[in-house]
């Protein structure tokens, strides 16, 4: 792991809120805790999101969502990558790109991407050759 932890912001908190945990629930990625304004320095709503209890990815109500961001989240398998891809579809997102090999970055690649509620990328990915 090189990363803690990322977050960015979106312009409705709940709506948001309610693709990310959908969204991210077939990877094993769960809501861990949220924030109010009186708990952050931005006075916004945040929540983070990750497994074991670490929150790894945050969104805040702050609105900023340009530039839009890129979020790779691993999957162990090639069918959490689908079952990702359906329900970010099934929760608002839009297709980026359906599951499958992108042998352009490597022979095992396999990924799905759909843009969230604000137009961010979010992608799941597996490396394991299947």
């Amino acid at each position: 792991m090189i990363i803690d932890h990322i977050g960015f912001g979106v312009s409705d908190y709940a709506r948001a809120k309610a693709f990310y945990v959908d969204a991210l629930a077939p990877l094993g990625i769960t809501l861990v805790m949220e924030l109010g304004p009186e708990q952050t320095d931005g006075k916004v709503w945040a929540c983070g999101l990750g497994k074991g209890g670490q929150p790894e990815f945050w969104i805040g109500s702050d609105g900023k969502t340009t530039p839009p961001a890129h979020v790779a989240f691993v999957a162990e398998t090639r069918a959490a990558v689908r079952a990702f891809y359906d329900a970010a579809v099934r929760a608002g997102g839009r297709d980026n790109g359906a599951p499958g090999l992108r042998p352009q970055y490597h022979p095992t690649y396999y990924g799905a991407f759909v843009f969230d509620p604000d137009g961010h990328n979010i992608e799941a990915v597996c490396h394991v050759a299947e």
